[in-house]
């Protein structure tokens, strides 16, 4: 289901390729697949539910949700010009129905169960081994502590001395709040 549906009917049929494509077009293109498969369409519209990724948010700007490894977001509602949608991480966005998308799931779903064995074979994906920072505070966020403690400073920084590990970073007014129509869960 990872392949997208053709853009047109006069087109000949050929290799099926993941193309985004807005979702009013994807009303059309749903419905002449209907056709094709069925001989009949009883609906004019993607139905809901559908299983979609590389989901756009603002026109023209490419797929910015749902594009890891696996990943799949389900069209919930559509009311007049824009689309709600369920992501992944269990957030409820609204959208404009001419973001293009793409239909089906992601690929590679499994990739965290496979078991490597080994560090080396670690290595060979290009992930390096976790090194710990032996430095004092004042030449790195994570140097100090004592004996085994992880972090020598009060609050944990990344190394350019921005707040991290578990500190919020989203801006609080961003333009995109009025677009969240649930966030998801801590």
């Amino acid at each position: 289901m990872g392949n997208a549906l053709p853009l047109s009917a006069d087109r000949p049929q050929q290799k099926t390729e993941e193309k985004p494509y807005a979702l009013e077009e994807a009303c059309t293109v749903w419905e002449e697949v209907l056709i094709d498969k069925k001989e009949e369409s009883t609906s004019a519209d993607m139905p809901l539910g559908m299983t979609i990724h590389n989901i756009e948010i603002t026109l023209g700007r490419g797929g910015q949700l749902a594009k890891a490894t696996g990943a799949v977001a389900k069209l919930i509602a559509k009311e007049g010009k824009s689309a709600t949608l369920k992501l992944p991480s269990g957030e409820v966005h609204l959208i404009s129905k001419n973001c293009s998308v793409t239909v089906g799931q992601v690929g590679n779903a499994g990739v965290n169960q496979k078991s490597l064995g080994r560090a080396e074979s670690k290595c060979w994906l290009g992930k390096c081994p976790i090194v710990r920072v032996l430095m004092n505070p004042v030449d790195h966020p994570y140097g100090g502590g004592k004996g085994r403690a992880p972090i020598g400073r009060k609050k944990p920084a990344t190394p350019w001395g921005y707040p991290a590990l578990g500190r919020r970073s989203r801006k609080r007014n961003k333009y995109s709040d009025n677009l969240i129509l649930r966030r998801r869960s801590k």
